[in-house]
């Protein structure tokens, strides 16, 4: 909250300032205490000393005990709402935010602590209407139009966002929130140039401030400028050691410039700031399982599904290694969970029933094959070929099979299935398999992912 109207006010907001983080002067809340009464001055230093030992909680007691004179105070009642926000007491804050608001219906700081208030109880409503009403009141209000900038980038909308995160920086050039908004909706929007420019700006403010430097970085890796896209997060990382997107970065550079060693160090560094999230382990997986470390590999896509469920590429890189590896319960358990999400990938019904033949499961093969072959177009060449495995063979689905197989003008659809012709032949232990499995190869597309397992296949 900036510019609150008198001296008290004033002195309150010294004090806000002290306890974010000292950025007014000792002499500052000096000059604003001189102006104010007596009365005030003295239950203002009770609140500085009381916040500088850093406890909100004994903060908020000595509102109980404030004297009469002040209790009407605005700038102090919103001071509370806002102590009382950072204390988790969100119902408390929105019963005092909105007396304040039915009293002070036009006051902005009134109105900018109730948007506060809505945002931390998720009342995306409330807050919409109290920043609307204080944009209605100041147009340019910075606070107000980064909150409607951050919605609107919640909603994809960044050209809306690069409009609100312009206004917010119309009375105040400078605030570093309102140029970062303004950087990565540029950035989002592929206006390269603008969003160079918001971050150097930032960084003339704050020169070691990482997220411009992380997003510095990422405009220089749009130019392949690896190297120098690795020195601005490397940088961003000295002064936000626990940023795990920055490490992200950092080892996808490394990997772009050939250090492996480098890229799988910062992604496990990744992965030890925040072991929950998936996207280090894909990252990392998919590092091990480009260099063939396939238990490494696995290890990893298996923990990517425990944290993303949704994450359905996964459970596909999963359940191929897990087939490399010959673990087929394992390969079945992934394609089946990647056929829930993408039920109309052939790949995944066919993979499925590759691994019951493997280790002999016919019944349960043609039981699972009924099941997927009452939801596939009977005309298709697609299921022709899963007919194909659900009777067995015999020379007429075979004969049928190849020929629709061979005359398919989609060249991928056409690779994908001659795999699972030779993947047919070679479960029925016949050599002919080999011949469908050089035809994949020899397409030298590996668009899908059969072609590497034609691949293995034929290395054995």
């Amino acid at each position: 909250m900036k510019k609150w109207y008198s001296n008290t006010q004033l002195c309150i907001l010294s004090l806000l300032f002290v306890w974010t983080g000292g950025i007014v002067s000792s002499a500052e809340v000096r000059s604003t205490k001189a102006g104010a009464n007596i009365e005030s001055v003295a239950f203002v230093e009770r609140l500085e000393k009381t916040l500088g030992r850093g406890s909100i909680e004994d903060a908020l007691k000595l509102f109980d005990s404030m004297p009469k004179s002040l209790q009407e105070n605005t700038g102090l009642q919103v001071l509370k709402a806002s102590l009382l926000i950072s204390c988790g007491n969100i119902n408390e804050a929105d019963e005092l935010g909105n007396k304040l608001m039915s009293q002070y219906p036009d006051d902005i700081e009134v109105l900018e602590v109730n948007a506060m208030i809505a945002k931390a109880m998720k009342n995306s409503s409330k807050q919409s209407n109290v920043l609307k009403k204080i944009i209605s009141l100041d147009p340019y209000n910075a606070e107000a139009n980064i909150q409607l900038g951050q919605n609107a980038v919640l909603k994809h909308n960044y050209k809306m966002a690069v409009n609100y995160y312009r206004k917010s920086l119309v009375n105040e050039p400078e605030n570093i929130t309102g140029l970062a908004g303004l950087g990565q909706t540029s950035y989002y929007l592929d206006d390269i140039p603008g969003a160079q420019k918001a971050f150097k700006k930032i960084l003339a403010l704050d020169e070691h401030n990482p997220v411009a430097l992380i997003y510095l970085g990422k405009l220089a890796a749009e130019d392949s400028n690896y190297k120098s896209a690795l020195e601005y997060v490397t940088e961003a990382i000295m002064y936000d050691k626990n940023n795990y997107d920055a490490y992200l970065d950092q080892g996808t550079y490394y990997r772009n410039l050939g250090k492996f060693k480098d890229a799988e160090k910062s992604w496990t560094k990744a992965i030890e700031v925040d072991p929950h999230y998936f996207l280090a382990y894909a990252y990392r997986g998919g590092l091990y399982d480009e260099q063939n470390i396939f238990d490494k590999a696995l290890a990893d896509y298996k923990m990517v599904v425990k944290t993303n469920p949704k994450y359905y590429f996964a459970y596909e890189a999963l359940g191929i290694l897990a087939w490399h590896e010959a673990d087929y319960d394992e390969a079945r358990k992934a394609f089946e969970l990647a056929r829930s999400i993408m039920p109309d990938n052939v790949s995944y019904p066919l993979m499925i029933a590759g691994t019951y033949l493997k280790q002999n499961k016919k019944i349960e093969c043609k039981n699972f094959l009924t099941q997927a072959m009452r939801t596939m177009d009977r005309k298709s060449v697609e299921y022709t070929v899963v007919r194909l495995f659900f009777e067995g063979g015999g020379r007429n689905a075979e004969n049928d099979a190849q020929l629709r197989v061979n005359n398919e003008e989609n060249s991928n659809k056409r690779g994908k299935l001659l795999y699972y012709l030779g993947l047919f032949y070679e479960l029925q232990g016949s050599s002919v398999a080999n011949e469908f499995y050089s035809s994949v190869l020899k397409m030298n597309s590996p668009m899908f992912f059969e072609y590497r397992l034609a691949e293995w296949s034929t290395e054995k």
